[in-house]
């Protein structure tokens, strides 16, 4: 990407029944987005042509069928597909699953190619996307296959970040899938993409218990005595500040979470329950600790909502200003890293709604 171009941003449709088109489309009714990115949505024009009408917007697209011909200041689609399909708002679909995935895996080829610079991607139904050849709980699973590096969940806000040990694993399985390996490598990963991501040169983490009370001692549970607290202690000798474990029931509702840059929980429901209600609308999923950038929207298909005209936006207009943001700091943090004796100052990405 020249200084010259935007960042461009590739965007997955998601589940074709779901409230991913509208969220996608109204984010760029906007034309003062196109002054910070180039979006190019893996989709079909047809399609979007298709949604475009039914939601009444007044916008234009700029068809191509290959990357190269990507044109700045213009809502850009790559035909994934030219075939009509059938968009059945609300229904959980086989076919929806199916062309959701193909748009993903088109997006995600653009990203490992280098012919896209960030990935947001709309929501799918993790329930249809299942086959032979897609068979992964999610975006974040998937991606941790097809890109490179340590992949972890972050929800992002601007006022919060929930990084979490175990994300998609039932609850009988958490306990057993958090070990002082998975510990390190997971708070190694979010210390150093606080660093390289967010611009935050000495982190301050804080780490949620696995047991109800940190296992009260015992009576609820010793992994918090005999996993937990002697990895922390470990970090915390390497030079990292990592305060914790804290009893998850009172830590958000005492405002605890307000003094740390990062706080993770131990499996899913702990760390987004929180998240969700101080952010929700606003909140952003970030796959932390790939080579290559993607955000989400905080939320998923909406079936209730889909095809009504109104699905709030908003999650997904800061997905891609966050996808900017980050693409951003981390490329200034490479170049210095290139060259640690030049001076550079960091200029924060201010967002403009």
């Amino acid at each position: 990407m020249s200084k010259q171009e935007k960042i461009i941003v590739g965007i997955s449709i998601g589940d074709l029944n779901g409230i991913g088109s509208e969220v996608v489309l109204k984010t760029f009714l906007d034309a003062r987005m196109l002054e910070f990115c180039t979006p190019v949505i893996f989709a079909s024009v047809k399609l979007m042509s298709f949604y475009k009408k039914e939601f009444g917007l007044d916008m234009n697209f700029h068809g191509i069928d290959t990357l190269d011909k990507i044109i700045h200041k213009k809502i850009n689609v790559l035909n994934v597909w030219k075939e009509p399909v059938e968009v059945h708002f609300g229904k959980e679909e086989a076919k929806a699953g199916e062309y959701a995935i193909k748009s993903l895996t088109a997006a995600v080829k653009a990203l490992k190619d280098s012919k896209i610079d960030t990935l947001v991607t709309a929501p799918i139904n993790k329930s249809n996307v299942q086959s032979e050849s897609f068979n992964f709980p999610g975006h974040t699973d998937y991606l941790a296959k097809e890109l490179n590096g340590q992949s972890l969940m972050l929800l992002i806000s601007e006022t919060l970040k929930v990084g979490l040990l175990t994300d998609h694993v039932a609850v009988k399985d958490i306990s057993k899938n958090i070990t002082r390996e998975v510990i390190e490598k997971k708070i190694n990963t979010i210390h150093q993409t606080l660093i390289q991501d967010f611009g935050i040169e000495k982190p301050k983490i804080a780490v949620l218990g696995i047991n109800p009370h940190n296992g009260d001692n015992g009576v609820i549970g010793n992994e918090d005595d005999t996993i937990l607290r002697p990895t922390l202690d470990n970090l915390r000798n390497n030079g990292k500040i990592v305060l914790g474990p804290y009893a998850a029931d009172s830590f958000f509702g005492t405002g605890n979470y307000k003094n740390f840059d990062v706080i993770i929980a131990s499996y899913h429901d702990q760390g987004l329950v929180p998240f969700k209600t101080l952010a929700f609308g606003s909140g952003v999923n970030f796959t932390a600790g790939l080579d290559k950038i993607r955000t989400s929207p905080d939320h998923g298909t909406a079936y209730d909502l889909a095809g009504k005209n109104e699905a709030n936006y908003d999650s997904f207009k800061e997905a891609v200003f966050s996808a900017i943001s980050i693409y951003k700091t981390r490329e200034e943090y490479l170049e210095i890293s290139k060259n640690p004796l030049k001076t550079s100052r960091r200029k924060s990405f201010v967002k403009k709604k």
